[in-house]
């Protein structure tokens, strides 16, 4: 069926939208049966049922939730495609009545095939008589348009009927694209039968939800500030309306759960679904990158929806993406309530796979556990926000070149971002946030710091396993020596590494034994087996302060206060050849460590102990 503009002129875009209220408040049924599953009921039976018979409902509700996200996720697609739809068509429709009102203004007649009639005007040259009227046509030129003689002059309202019906030809054909377009998506959504959600269904979903992010870019993307600072963004936030909101989280869960300055909750609320769609997406592709991170986030979502382990705060979902290596931001503690908020930044090798979620969650939640029994109002956070350089065993000689400041430098801003995020978003007067940068993370941690102004909203900086942060000193850090602490295992070969002289010493020696003239004499020499030699080398590995990233944080040249750490197993003789670097957080393998960074992070750093200065 042909559009024509009566019928552009006539549309209720209001009915279109009323439709889109309709599923949007079966999006919010949705959504609220599926908190009240996730916060009363599994916790709900989970503290008072047990055995096989609780164990089936738990997994009955599970997927009753996981239903209900789906539902959740679809209705709020249906409720912005047909608010978009409504939006491009409104705009269309406003073009066309301005271009009729100007018809009736300049006594023009807009036929229904939209061709133009246009009355005599103007004197003819030789008899001075009106010159005739005539029609325009759409696509065409109207007679009179282009003199055939300098003797004949146009009739003066040729060029202003000929502008309307191009108005309104355009207005119309642009409203028929949009209801095509739209119509496309709206056959799409719609669910398969069944009584169960399959993984298959959540990747029709991840279509889905591009299909209508592209369609809606004009209606809601153009408008979320990725530009703005994280003051700004919050502002932004703030003023929009309740249904809006939904809308954004619906639709954009990646663009709202990954923009520092909007509220933990609605970040955590956004990440959630977006996990979901995450999955979908990568379900099914069979390339090792898709694989290794898929099984990453079935392990976080895994977390997400289990019983919080005893003495644990919840878990909040601060980011989560699959660009580059993989991102994701999680918390143990609300860091909009709590008093005290530190945020972990991980080093070498780290990327979103199995052992990052695993491992490095784990120390963000055993770091909130301990801080927590010193300040109930205290969260810890692990941000794997950049890309930490990896070095596969395989590929030494290419991936010395990644172990320069490279990584840290394109991290340490993204790592401010979010801290003043975390400001911003803070509901207390004066939070107290510590920065912890371990292993490689301690040289973004560093970058960041001595940047102009430093980390914003930051009191204490820890770093642990640290081979530098490239600062001469601890003031160099912007927070006050006092408030640097450094915990530098004995058998950490990695806090060991050879200085600046002896790095390029060892990097010619790599060459003769490699047969190569390719390997860079730049960054830390040899990585982790430049590490292991360091620990080897002992004295002689530090016998100056200048490591390869500045002053040795575990120096007294340094100024930072080194605490107290357990001196971890011996490389290849109690272990693996970096054990002692992986014991930090760990209560269990190193206490002491474990107690300090928790004093330090709950705002007690006046009471760590310490030892002496290598």
């Amino acid at each position: 069926m042909t559009l024509t503009w009566a019928q552009l002129r006539d549309l209720k875009c209001g009915e279109l939208e009323g439709a889109a209220d309709g599923w949007g408040k079966a999006s919010n049924r949705a959504d609220a049966g599926r908190d009240r599953i996730e916060t009363q009921l599994l916790n709900g039976l989970r503290d008072t049922q047990h055995g096989e018979a609780a164990r089936a409902a738990v997994g009955r509700l599970r997927q009753m939730s996981r239903n209900l996200s789906y539902v959740y996720t679809e209705c709020g697609l249906l409720r912005t495609t047909l608010n978009s739809m409504a939006h491009e068509l409104r705009a269309q429709q406003r073009a066309l009545r301005e271009a009729l009102d100007d018809a009736e203004s300049l006594k023009l007649t807009v036929h229904a095939d939209g061709s133009v009639t246009y009355p005599a005007a103007g004197e003819g040259l030789i008899d001075g008589k009106p010159l005739p009227g005539g029609t325009a046509v759409v696509g065409g030129a109207a007679p009179g348009l282009h003199a055939p003689s300098p003797l004949v002059a146009p009739n003066p309202n040729v060029a202003k009927a000929q502008d309307i019906a191009d108005r309104v030809a355009k207005a119309v054909r642009t409203a028929a694209e949009i209801d095509w377009r739209y119509a496309r998506i709206l056959r799409k959504l719609k669910a398969e039968e069944g009584l169960k959600v399959p993984d298959s269904t959540w990747q029709d979903t991840a279509g889905d939800a591009a299909a209508v992010r592209d369609a809606a870019r004009g209606y809601l993307k153009d408008a979320i500030p990725r530009d703005a600072s994280p003051a700004e963004r919050k502002a932004w936030w703030s003023g929009l309306t309740d249904e809006q909101r939904e809308e954004y989280l619906a639709v954009y869960p990646d663009q709202i759960g990954n923009l520092d300055g909007i509220p933990a909750l609605v970040r955590d609320a956004a990440n959630r679904d977006n996990i979901q769609l995450l999955m979908g997406k990568l379900e099914g592709r069979d390339d090792a990158k898709s694989e290794t991170q898929l099984a990453a986030l079935r392990e976080i979502d895994r977390q997400l929806r289990g019983a919080p382990e005893p003495g644990a705060p919840p878990m909040y979902l601060l980011g989560i993406s699959d660009e580059g290596l993989g991102r994701a931001i999680v918390s143990f503690g609300d860091p909009d309530s709590s008093r005290n908020v530190a945020a972990y930044v991980p080093g070498l090798g780290t990327s979103l796979d199995e052992s990052f979620a695993r491992n490095d969650i784990e120390r963000a939640r055993s770091t909130a556990i301990g801080a927590r029994g010193m300040d109930p109002s205290s969260a810890s956070i692990v941000w794997l926000g950049y890309d930490p350089p990896q070095l596969p065993a395989e590929k030494i000689q290419e991936n010395l070149a990644v172990m320069s400041d490279r990584d840290a430098r394109i991290g340490a801003p993204a790592y401010s971002k979010f801290m003043d995020g975390l400001s911003v978003t803070n509901g207390n007067p004066d939070p107290h946030m510590t920065a912890i940068g371990h292993s490689y993370g301690s040289l973004t941690v560093g970058v960041a710091a001595r940047s102009e102004g430093g980390i914003p909203g930051v009191d204490d900086i820890v770093l642990l396993g640290s081979p530098g942060t490239g600062a001469e000193t601890a003031d160099d850090l912007k927070v006050g020596k006092g408030h640097v602490y450094v915990g530098s295992a004995e058998n950490d070969p990695v806090t060991k590494l050879p200085n600046h002289v002896e790095a390029l010493g060892t990097v010619e020696g790599f060459k003769t034994g490699f047969g190569s003239q390719s390997l860079p004499e730049t960054g830390v020499a040899a990585g982790v087996v430049g590490a292991g030699m360091g620990y080897l080398l002992g004295d002689a590995g530090t016998r100056e302060s200048q490591i390869y990233y500045g002053t040795d944080p575990a120096r007294a040249e340094f100024g930072a206060q080194r605490i107290r750490v357990d001196d971890g197993p011996r490389p290849f003789i109690d272990g693996g050849p970096v054990d002692a670097h992986s014991n930090y957080f760990d209560p269990e393998k190193d206490e002491e460590s474990a107690r300090n960074v928790a004093k330090v992070v709950s705002g007690h750093g006046g009471r760590v102990s310490t030892q002496e200065y290598r």
